[in-house]
């Protein structure tokens, strides 16, 4: 099923670009991929969404976008191994990103 999630625009990224670049002190690149995701866990259907991807320091992050200004993040270090925030999603990217940086450096 594919849904119309809008893609990240260009204050977005800055944003994620910047957060992740004073995290980690230098320029980390950010990919914009598209992911296959079940956006309600009682329904079966996969939805495509827009998400941000970058490593660093051994850790893989991705930030999803569910909806417009609507973001679910993870991170993890194999496959199989996923982490998130404690929270499901954020309406806020700079809040999104910060948080999942700080949960992956704890």
């Amino acid at each position: 099923m594919h849904v119309s999630i809008p893609e990240f625009d260009e204050y977005e990224l800055d944003l994620a670009r910047t957060r992740v670049r004073q995290r980690y002190g230098r320029e980390v690149e950010l990919q914009q991929v598209e992911v296959e995701v079940r956006l309600d866990p009682g329904i079966e259907t996969l939805t495509w969404c827009p998400a941000l991807y970058w490593t660093a320091r051994d850790a893989n992050f991705v930030v999803l976008k569910t909806e417009a200004q609507r973001y679910r993040p993870m991170f993890y270090y194999r496959t199989g191994e996923e982490y998130g925030t404690g929270r499901e999603t954020y309406d806020d990217l700079d809040e999104c990103v910060m948080v999942t940086l700080r949960v992956q450096a704890d």
